[in-house]
């Protein structure tokens, strides 16, 4: 039962919605997209909005297409979206190997993939894939479009870049030839939020990127394992160089859900193994996306 009031509004248009923000300066504002963790946490009185601007009529930000080299993905798009998506198949599939394990298929039948950023809460699944991969997130507000790199996006526990007049309208994948993985520890298979994950690209010139969810207050890329592997092919000798980094790379919690200790040490076996998944996969040699890694 949701017991705070608030108002709700309901833009068709992406001026209509800015302008209801503008409108209320000094209020605690949410957007409600697939509306699954804002319904969730109004439920758990986690958050006491006095204003609730749903954008699910506003058109086009349910849009997936190719311009050029660069993969364009609404706001509205949800995960079951990327799933049943040709284009992210043929283009971006360690999206759809993502966005397979989220939740149940009614949560990714509503669940925005922007809407899971835009939580940023440790164990979005969104969060690491994105990271990796070279992302920006496409903002509109009074002052007109605005553009943040992903890499910028996640500025604290819950906290984004994102100011209380703005909406995210769409993100924009930059993409090559790479090859990619992104494992997942979960208490069983499927509906379930990660203890721990590893999202990692690799492109053929040995650069590679690396980002962990859920062990640290928001996903975060590792530089220094990066730095460690650029433009090195990659071996058990270092495998085990970067591997033994990670301890040091993530500062993961103990709760109900697992310890810090078991966090760490799967972090270090996921890395391992997405690694060499990712690397098989860019030459063409499988395993095939959403294999199960651990």
């Amino acid at each position: 039962m949701i017991a705070k009031e608030f108002d709700y509004q309901r833009p068709a248009t992406l001026e209509e919605a800015t302008a209801i923000l503008v409108a209320h300066p000094g209020e605690t504002t949410r957007i409600l997209a697939g509306g699954t963790d804002l319904v969730a946490w109004l439920r758990d009185d986690a958050v006491a909005p006095d204003l609730v601007v749903d954008i699910k009529d506003i058109p086009d930000l349910r849009d997936i297409r190719m311009e050029g080299d660069t993969l364009h993905l609404g706001s509205l798009t949800t995960f079951t979206d990327l799933i049943e998506s040709d284009i992210v198949e043929e283009h971006a599939p360690l999206l759809i190997e993502m966005a397979s394990t989220v939740a149940s298929a009614g949560i990714r039948n509503r669940a925005t993939m922007v809407g899971n950023i835009c939580s940023a809460v440790p164990s979005c699944d969104a969060g690491p894939v994105l990271l990796a991969l070279d992302t920006t997130v496409h903002l509109a507000g009074p002052g007109g479009a605005r553009s943040v790199h992903i890499d910028d996006w996640f500025v604290g526990l819950r906290q984004t870049a994102l100011t209380d007049d703005e909406v995210v309208t769409h993100v924009t994948i930059k993409l090559q030839e790479h090859g990619g993985a992104y494992v997942k520890l979960m208490r069983y298979a499927g509906e379930d939020l990660a203890q721990a994950a590893v999202g990692i690209v690799v492109y053929p010139d040995h650069d590679y990127r690396v980002a962990f969810g859920a062990v640290a207050p928001t996903p975060i890329r590792s530089a220094r394992i990066e730095e460690a592997l650029a433009g090195k092919p990659l071996d058990e000798s270092l495998i085990a160089e970067v591997v033994g980094m990670v301890p040091d790379e993530i500062s993961p919690i103990t709760d109900m859900r697992a310890t810090a200790e078991y966090r760490t040490h799967m972090c270090q076996v996921m890395l391992k193994r997405g690694l060499e998944a990712a690397v098989q996969r860019l030459a063409g040699i499988g395993p095939a996306y959403e294999t199960r890694l651990i």
